[in-house]
């Protein structure tokens, strides 16, 4: 199910691992929802998340959550 985003862009839902996750994926954590502005690799597989408030999330290689991720028209 695709919804609209502000400005008119669509978002739509995909499971992500440590290996797809991209900057800009929306995660709702805690019933907030938050933004990956940067990525960093950790040892075994895992990532280090940034989010665009500053706060950091460490996932383990075979975590899985469901991201929002912003379809880009060309």
């Amino acid at each position: 199910m695709r919804a609209p985003a502000p400005g008119g862009a669509l978002v739509y839902p995909v499971e992500v691992t440590a290996t797809t996750l991209q900057r800009g994926d929306i995660i709702q954590l805690g019933g907030q929802a938050c933004r990956v502005s940067d990525l960093f690799q950790l040892p075994q597989g895992a990532k280090q998340l940034v989010f665009e408030s500053g706060e950091l999330l460490a996932i383990h290689a075979r975590t899985r959550l469901t991201a929002l991720r912003l379809l880009r028209r060309r």
